[in-house]
């Protein structure tokens, strides 16, 4: 049974950082890969970033390109999401989720196919402070 759960989120200033963090297993299948997502108040949940499994290949958003890094131990089964400069719009809950590669890049590409991911984390606040 594949297991996703995230930690790092907090209350953070406005031009500050933070590491999230999710520890995935219990994979069957090879071609997968996990991803970020967020959803503030009122809006939909948003893929931000993710990384395969097979090439560590990674997606930024353009909402947190450029100022956020995706990067994987595998020894660990540990996924990390380092966001720089953050912004009061970045407040949201952030959620790890995992499944097949497809789903992943399906959800990239059709927003709205998001729920067809099967294995969430539970979510951590992060609330950034002007």
């Amino acid at each position: 049974e594949v297991q996703v759960v995230e930690s790092g989120g907090g209350l953070v200033q406005a031009g500050g950082s933070l590491r999230l963090s999710c520890v995935a297993s219990g994979f069957t299948f090879d071609d997968y890969g996990i991803g970020w997502f967020r959803q503030a108040p009122g809006k939909e949940r948003e893929m931000i970033s993710f990384i395969s499994s097979l090439d560590g290949s990674t997606y930024y958003a353009d909402s947190v390109k450029g100022r956020s890094i995706i990067s994987s131990d595998a020894a660990k089964n540990t996924v990390y999401l380092k966001m720089d400069s953050l912004k009061s719009e970045d407040t949201a809950v952030y959620y790890c989720a995992a499944d097949q590669l497809a789903r992943m890049i399906e959800s990239v590409m059709v927003p709205t196919s998001a729920h067809r991911i099967r294995y969430w984390g539970q979510g951590t606040q992060v609330t950034v402070s002007s």
